[in-house]
């Protein structure tokens, strides 16, 4: 599972249909909302987060990946109970983040993309629980068993959806 970085001649970027930009997210979105309330182990799971990181390290502009963390995030904030901005501030950061990473090291193997999951889920958690507690003045609870087996459920989740949905992708 080597992780090797490349040079700007040889990252290839893409870009994605409109439906696709839009359906994948709404998806994403509904499935987060409705999933839970029947089966919940499903609450682990953060699909929103998985396709902000797919997006963001496909396209590979931070700018884009930014937006992308912001825009669904945003909409995750207005279906859930908490204040809107929350996961807003967190998925901006790992959109910026994963496009950023994304567009220094190769992304397209299932080891690369297992551990950069795994990262950017924890690094969401804790920025999303800084914000709530330090800003927001929520009282959350940390516990970092819970983190890390989440993290894992999610970083074999997101190996698998980013296989799927690499038939999407169209070369610029």
């Amino acid at each position: 599972m080597p992780i090797t970085y490349t040079s700007g001649e040889q990252i290839e970027v893409y870009r994605f249909s409109i439906p696709v930009t839009v359906g994948v997210p709404l998806l994403a979105l509904l499935l987060q909302g409705f999933l839970p309330i029947r089966f919940p182990l499903f609450a682990y799971l953060d699909l929103p987060l998985l396709v902000t990181i797919f997006f963001a390290m496909a396209r590979r502009n931070p700018v884009s990946g930014l937006f992308t963390g912001a825009a669904i995030g945003l909409a995750q904030d207005m279906l859930g109970h908490h204040p809107i901005g929350l996961y807003g501030i967190a998925k901006t950061v790992v959109g910026y983040g994963a496009s950023s990473l994304g567009a220094k090291l190769d992304v397209e193997n299932a080891g690369a993309r297992f551990l950069v999951t795994m990262g950017f889920y924890l690094i969401h958690a804790a920025v999303y629980f800084t914000v709530a507690r330090g800003m927001v003045n929520l009282t959350l609870d940390w516990s970092w068993t819970r983190g890390i087996l989440a993290g894992l459920a999610n970083a074999i989740l997101g190996v698998a959806i980013y296989f799927v949905l690499d038939k999407f992708k169209q070369r610029t």
